[in-house]
């Protein structure tokens, strides 16, 4: 008499098991990789954010040096699209906010050479029309040593 063979399918509690530790350690390995990409993403943006509108100001300035009229963008002027930046500001990567926020008088002048500056809400932009310092409004620390 023959038995009937019974196959069995499906996989062991072991197994399980196993699968889920090399999954945990893959997650483990790859997470902190992830986050330091996205840091690394938000500096980027911040950083060339901050050089486009830099190089705008600056250029303001020199059009009106060589007029005879050296002076930097008013609050006003560096809002209105069109005078000082051809498009909408984008967002400010560490709070989501495109906000300028009319900073003049509150960049302190002088040693360090990285000088803090007096963060206004904690929100957007800000620019200081007195000296033409433009900087991420943030209180994340560091930004705005750019």
């Amino acid at each position: 008499m023959k038995r009937a063979s019974v196959i069995r399918r499906g996989f062991t509690l072991i197994e399980l098991i196993a699968v889920v530790v090399i999954l945990a350690i893959l997650a483990g390995v790859a997470l902190p990789r992830y986050f330091d990409y996205a840091a690394q993403a938000r500096n980027s943006s911040t950083k060339g954010t901050l050089g486009g509108v830099r190089a705008g100001v600056a250029n303001y300035f020199a059009n009106g040096a060589i007029a005879g009229a050296a002076a930097y963008p008013t609050y006003a002027q560096l809002t209105a699209v069109g005078t000082v930046m051809q498009e909408a500001f984008p967002d400010n990567p560490y709070n989501d906010d495109n906000n300028i926020l009319d900073a003049v008088g509150t960049w302190v002048a002088g040693p360090p050479v990285v000088q803090p500056v007096v963060v206004i809400g904690g929100e957007g932009w800000a620019y200081d029309s007195a000296v033409g310092k433009f900087w991420a409004n943030t209180n994340t620390l560091g930004e705005n040593d750019w």
